[in-house]
């Protein structure tokens, strides 16, 4: 991947989305006696998507899968779209361009299965985390060297930001950028 393709992919994007389910998390589900369910999520991850809205970039989650935890934690993160249960993630994207009156080049996203692909095939720039299902790496335009559940969105929106000229601003809003 080259650093001037990147650049011109990521100048148009207004919109970060992200697939929970081996990105977010390492993909492992872990129900608990009373019917619920546990996942952990990198705060990596987490200060990534607050670096993304420091820098003007909107966020939200896509998955084929519906869990509170995922509601609590991108409301957590002041996400502003949160699509759960789509076993069609294209209708979920739709959805979300329409609310959003996006395009979709103006729209990143990264996951990590063969349910993904069909979002990669539209977006304006698309990754997969390191262990990503072989389809998803191929077709994405960029693969983090981080895996699933282990910051693989922080290096994705890190790269976002670099790449836009925007990652100072990012860091300025949290009092870090340069003196």
């Amino acid at each position: 991947m080259s650093s001037d393709a990147l650049a011109a992919r990521c100048q148009a994007l207004r919109l970060v989305l992200s697939d929970v389910d081996g990105v977010l998390t390492d993909g492992t589900l872990t129900f608990l006696p009373d019917g619920s369910e546990t996942k952990s999520f990198h705060i990596k991850d987490g200060l990534g998507i607050v670096l993304a809205h420091r820098a003007g970039l909107r966020t939200g989650l896509v998955s084929g899968r519906s869990s509170e935890i995922v509601s609590r934690r991108a409301q957590e993160l002041g996400m502003s779209f949160v699509k759960q249960g789509f076993s069609d993630k294209r209708q979920a994207l739709g959805e979300i361009l329409q609310s959003a009156q996006l395009k979709p080049h103006e729209v990143a996203y990264i996951g990590d299965d063969l349910n993904d692909l069909v979002i990669f095939r539209e977006v304006g720039l698309s990754a997969a985390p390191a262990d990503a299902a072989y389809e998803a790496r191929a077709e994405a335009f960029m693969v983090t060297d981080a895996r699933g559940g282990h910051g693989c969105l922080r290096e994705f929106i890190e790269a976002i930001l670099r790449a836009r000229g925007d990652w100072d601003r990012a860091l300025a809003g949290l009092g870090l950028g340069p003196s």
